[in-house]
């Protein structure tokens, strides 16, 4: 497989793309106003403790409260993804037993404020490096359950056990660490050791709000978590940008120096690959597939649904076998669209119901292998009678939906607007109420041009039947900048 990818940098915004196989699978976007906090740790201030919610919320320095639940403190055993020989007894007190009102805590934000929630914090701080996570707080050491193969996991806590020796700090061997040399691991040790002793000084020094370390920027970030043997080549666009990333890459990955190049092309960077393009097509609600059949992907506050649909693809005479291939496309397009999209939280697929069960197995199986390069973790349930399947996607920052587009103010987010005859029929309403409550010779109605227009070409028997009526005159004015749905009724 083929695998690059491609960083596009202009003063306000950084883009980084990874493209396999010619086609764009993730795309991650950070501009300089809103620049994301995971990762950050700061000195706060517990500002509202909610024993009912087993929860408080905490002044880091940002406009809204943070979260921190009594879970995120107490720490009941190793994270995600990991084991290792470090377990708490899983019990978790009153959150009133474990902070007060006005005390001062180091956090580290967990996930982004997202729509109106506030950010969520944990006060198990984590320091990552390429191949290990720092639990400063945690005095165990565990290794990623990606790594299956239980010789290397042998070899692997036994390197680290001769590194680490009597250190008190806890460590996560990741992923990346898979077939990795003792020195590299040891680099990585003498790094951690080094950030967390310059974050206890800031801790010693710092103010409430301020912050003590900072996450790496989007490119540094990017290369870290995705640069592996796997990828052939890293682009940058930005002389400035390439310069901190061939750094970056010598000190902490110097094996893979000769991935890295400065792209000076003419085309612009994202125009490789149709990136650009791509981008466009994940910020509308239909994907169409191969097949003739179709994904409808709708984004609500609680979950995403992705819907399948056949659409004209009719490709064999029996039925069953053409909802099974149109399923079996769609899981693989499904799979891409999440990590495309970044969409996270509850997200319910409805392929078209199959009965034949070995089909809805592989459908299922379709989709795990779809998900399986996916970076961040997903859990996937069994396929219901209806041929709905649930899962969860773990998510730390908004969806590109959500970074790059804001509610449509025509309709306030609904995705439709009030047809012109219903707008029509609520400017009579107005009109009736307005001449009871006030005085006034005649009326002007302001409202969007094809309001109007349909006002005075279908409904002019109306408009001359409610004039008599009220026995006041009323005058139509188009407005280009008024919405369908905006209209005001002027007593004159």
């Amino acid at each position: 497989m083929s695998e690059e990818i491609l960083i596009n940098v202009t003063p306000r915004e950084t883009r980084v793309g990874v493209v396999e196989n010619g086609m764009l699978q993730e795309v991650h976007v950070e501009r300089a106003s809103k620049r994301g906090y995971v990762g950050n740790i700061y000195k706060g201030r517990v500002q509202r403790v909610m024993p009912g919610m087993q929860a408080a919320f905490v002044e880091i320095g940002l406009d809204r409260a943070a979260f921190l639940h009594a879970s995120d403190i107490v720490r009941p055993a190793l994270p995600e993804g990991a084991e290792g020989n470090g377990h708490g007894n899983g019990h978790t007190p009153p959150i009133s037993e474990l902070v007060h009102e006005g005390q001062e805590v180091v956090v580290q934000v967990v996930k982004d404020p997202i729509g109106s929630k506030g950010a969520r914090l944990s006060a198990h701080l984590s320091i990552p490096s390429r191949y290990l996570v720092l639990l400063p707080y945690a005095h165990t050491m565990g290794i990623s359950a990606r790594i299956e193969d239980e010789d290397e996991r042998t070899r692997l806590r036994e390197v680290m056990g001769s590194l680490i020796g009597e250190n008190p700090l806890g460590y996560i061997v990741r992923t990346n660490a898979e077939g990795q040399s003792a020195e590299s691991l040891a680099f990585d040790v003498t790094y951690l050791g080094k950030v967390w002793r310059v974050v206890q000084e800031n801790i010693a020094k710092s103010r409430v709000g301020e912050r003590v370390y900072e996450e790496l920027s989007l490119p540094l970030r990017g290369l870290r978590d995705m640069l592996t043997d796997d990828i052939e080549k890293v682009r940058v666009d930005s002389r400035e940008t390439f310069e901190k990333v061939v750094k970056f890459v010598h000190k902490f990955m110097p094996s893979l120096d000769d991935r890295v190049e400065h792209y000076d092309g003419e085309r612009p960077i994202f125009d490789l690959y149709s990136v650009e393009d791509e981008i466009q097509h994940a910020l509308k609600k239909e994907v169409p597939l191969k097949s003739g059949g179709y994904l409808v992907v709708d984004q609500t506050e609680a979950m995403t649904t992705i819907d399948v649909n056949t659409g004209a693809y009719l490709g064999t005479r029996n039925l069953e076998e053409t909802v099974y291939r149109t399923n079996l496309e769609a899981a693989q397009a499904a799979a891409r669209q999440l990590r495309l999209r970044n969409l996270g939280g509850i997200i319910i697929i409805d392929f078209i119901d199959m009965v034949d069960e070995e089909h809805k197995r592989q459908v299922l199986r379709m989709l795990a292998k779809g998900l399986a390069r996916d970076h961040a973790k997903t859990t996937v349930y069994p396929m219901s009678s209806l041929g709905l399947v649930e899962m969860t996607r773990k998510r730390t920052t908004e969806s590109l939906e959500r970074q790059l587009c804001e509610p449509c103010p025509a309709c306030s987010g609904r995705g439709t607007l009030k047809t012109a005859e219903t707008v029509t029929y609520e400017i009579f309403r107005e009109i009736t109420r307005a001449v009871r409550q006030f005085n006034a010779e005649k009326l002007l109605v302001m409202a969007s041009p094809t309001v109007v227009g349909r006002i005075l070409e279908e409904e002019s028997a109306a408009v001359a039947e409610l004039e008599e009526f009220i026995s006041k005159s009323i005058r139509f004015q188009a407005e280009e900048h008024y919405s369908q749905e905006q209209f005001d009724v002027v007593l004159l």
